[in-house]
Order: C-alpha cells, then structure tokens, then sequence
C-alpha cells in the first residue's frame, strides 16, 4: 500500500469520531456533517502537510475545530452591524427575542462599560468581539498587530475587573 492509500484509510476510519466532535460543536446533524465534509476535503487537501510522526487523530480535530471557529467568526461577523460614526465603533447586539430584563440590563451595563473606555481601547475590542481577526484589526486602524493584542487583553482585564459581581 502506499501512502495515498493508508491516509486515506485513516481518515475514512475516524469518520465516526469526527462526527461526533462536529456534532458537540455544532449542536445540530445537518451542520455536523457540512463540516465534517468541510474537514475532510480539507485534510486531503493539505495531506502532503501532515508528517507521519504527529498524532493523525488530532490533526484531524484541529482542522475541524478551526474550521468551525472561522465559520462561527464569519456568521457573527454577518450578523453583527459595525456603525462608524465621528470615529466612535458601537456594537448593535441584536437581542434575542426571549431576552429577559436582567440580561438586558446587563449588556447595557456591559456596554456603558466599554464606552467608557478611551477609543485606543474600545475600537479594537469592540471588533474583536464583532468577529475580526487580530491581522484585520491592526490593518483596519492601521496600528502593529502587538499593540492590537494587548489593548484587547488590557480591555478584558478591566472588564473582568469591573463585572465580577457576574461571576
């Protein structure tokens, strides 16, 4: 046998195991099996990537999990409507229709929250949190991918800081 043949073996024999990760993902069969289609041809792909000494199964749970985030950050990208206006980024959450008082109240909170911080804070955050990428973000506001990464972290820190009575 060569070795087209026993990845290909392999990989047709974690099926069931790759499914089922997709399935927990996704909470739903239909999606499940698109991405376990979506990792599949993936995986073959990229199969001159992989190199016989790694661990085959987890390289497969990789792929299917970043897949699934990039797909989760693309549909939260969509949903969620960025406004700029006079240099200010504002989230629009969309509320969901069974949204209760207290939650309400709390992503007001939460959003008063992040308005008070200043712009060099906010912006990037409030991205990050609409579904952009690290790299788009510093392209975006034309600033080193570092600076992104810290004053989002820095962002997280103060937020945790200040809402831990959520916790």
């Amino acid at each position: 046998m060569n070795d087209k043949t026993i990845f290909k073996e392999r990989l047709l024999a974690l099926q069931s195991n790759l499914f089922s990760f997709a399935y927990k993902l996704t909470a739903d069969s239909e999606e499940a099996h698109d991405l376990l289609q979506d990792t599949t041809l993936k995986a073959l792909d990229n199969e001159s990537k992989y190199s016989d000494n790694s661990n085959f199964k987890g390289w497969l749970f990789t792929i299917m999990r970043n897949i699934f985030i990039n797909n989760y950050r693309r549909t939260v990208r969509e949903r969620t409507i960025i406004e700029g206006t006079e240099d200010l980024y504002q989230l629009n959450f969309q509320q969901p229709t069974n949204a209760t008082p207290e939650g309400t109240y709390a992503v007001n909170e939460i959003t008063q929250i992040i308005d008070s911080f200043s712009e060099d804070y906010r912006k990037p955050f409030s991205m990050y949190v609409a579904g952009y990428k690290y790299e788009e973000i510093a392209e975006i506001l034309d600033i080193p991918l570092g600076t992104v990464k810290s004053r989002i972290f820095t962002t997280r820190q103060k937020l945790r800081s200040i809402l831990q009575d959520y916790r």
